[in-house]
């Protein structure tokens, strides 16, 4: 008797934005005056999307996740094409999580309805702040007040509703921060996503830093906005199930990231996109021609990706070990072995002793003093 083929999620970029975030270092380009040039874009997804299928063989479908850039500036009719052809690709009986990424602007709250008719069962609204000084700071182009509306509208077509927040803005208090989670929380969300606020280089707020424009809270602050979170989200029955995701119960855990996570296969469609699939049988890292002119030549002439990396069994196990400990599952021992860690000597057995991490049964995982320097510790355990 063959094993079954492992299952496969899909992650589709849709990089274009109404107004590009000063803080954000995806890949995204301004969508006016890109009207054509996304049509086919559009129409290179589905092509793509049939020519890594038949590499790829039978695989049951486990998620579709659609990213960005701004996907609820998709055209609905267009998201419906790539579910429905992902389906008939991918077949399976189990249910399929789709989640699309959306912003709460009027405009595109107006689209819900037929996003959920187009097959999206899972809705993530980038809030990101109430306050409308924090959005005009953060570059948002929706008010608190649009937010609030959409929020409204979103809870009469989707069961599963996740929000994004950020946290240690400039001149923001932990009191001010705990109003916006409550405020989540007694809107209806099952699924919270607090970001702290991360300067990246290359940002506008880089620069911005770096010219000494503003500063971010101190260490000190940000710890205090971080604890309120665990203990406001915690005190709601919310289990921060990922270092920056929180669920009301498992039901509510993104099963998309979850098998990314895991270490699962998913394939990256759109420009710039990553993916991990299991190539030949030997684990393979993809990335996707960045530029959206590039990409859709690329899916013409076969040739969608401007990266393929095969990955050595350590190295995936690194990743692995990499992904894991950002969740409640951890690692399991066995993986760790492959390494050569061992919770008998150093330096896993160091970080078990001082508390950053914990073995339970067979697995190894961060606990609550070392989730807020994971970065250090897994430094500590890999290099």
């Amino acid at each position: 008797m063959t094993d079954a083929p492992p299952g496969v999620a899909l992650y589709v970029h849709w990089p274009y934005c109404a107004r590009i975030c000063p803080y954000c270092d995806f890949n995204v380009v301004r969508a006016r005056g890109r009207e054509a040039e996304a049509g086919a874009l559009a129409d290179a997804l589905l092509a793509d999307l049939e020519a890594q299928a038949a590499r790829l063989g039978p695989r049951p479908l486990v998620s579709i996740f659609f990213g960005g850039g701004t996907p609820s500036l998709m055209p609905p009719g267009r998201v419906a094409e790539v579910i429905a052809r992902a389906r008939d690709l991918f077949p399976t009986t189990d249910p399929v999580e789709v989640t699309l990424e959306a912003n709460p602007t009027d405009a595109e709250a107006d689209r819900f309805a037929a996003f959920a008719a187009a097959g999206v069962t899972r809705l993530s609204l980038g809030v990101q702040s109430l306050d409308d000084a924090a959005l005009a700071f953060l570059g948002r182009n929706h008010s608190g007040e649009e937010a609030r509306r959409a929020v409204a509208l979103a809870g009469r077509h989707f069961d599963r509703l996740s929000i994004d927040l950020i946290y240690a803005r400039p001149g923001q208090t932990v009191d001010h921060w705990r109003a916006e989670l409550l405020w989540a929380l007694d809107s209806g969300f099952e699924h919270v996503s607090p970001y702290q606020l991360t300067i990246e280089p290359e940002t506008a707020f880089g620069r911005a830093v770096r010219r000494g424009v503003w500063s971010p809270p101190d260490e000190a602050l940000a710890a205090d906005l971080y604890d309120a979170t665990q203990s406001i989200l915690g005190q709601a029955g919310f289990e921060a199930y990922e270092v920056s995701n929180h669920a009301r119960d498992p039901a509510a855990r993104s099963q998309h990231n979850l098998h990314v996570w895991r270490a699962g296969d998913y394939l990256g469609l759109g420009p710039g996109a990553h993916g991990r699939l299991t190539l030949d049988g030997q684990r393979t890292a993809t990335v996707a021609h960045r530029r959206v002119a590039d990409y859709v030549a690329g899916v013409a002439t076969g040739s969608p990706w401007s990266e393929v990396t095969a990955l050595s069994a350590p190295e995936a196990d690194e990743e692995a070990v990499l992904l894991g400990l950002r969740t409640v599952e951890g690692v399991a021992l066995p993986r760790l072995g492959r390494l050569s860690l061992s919770v008998d000597s150093a330096p896993l057995g160091d970080l078990v002793a001082d508390g950053f991490l914990v073995r339970t049964g067979d697995r190894i995982v961060a606990t609550a003093q070392g989730r807020p320097v994971l970065d250090g510790v897994l430094k500590a355990l890999l290099t």
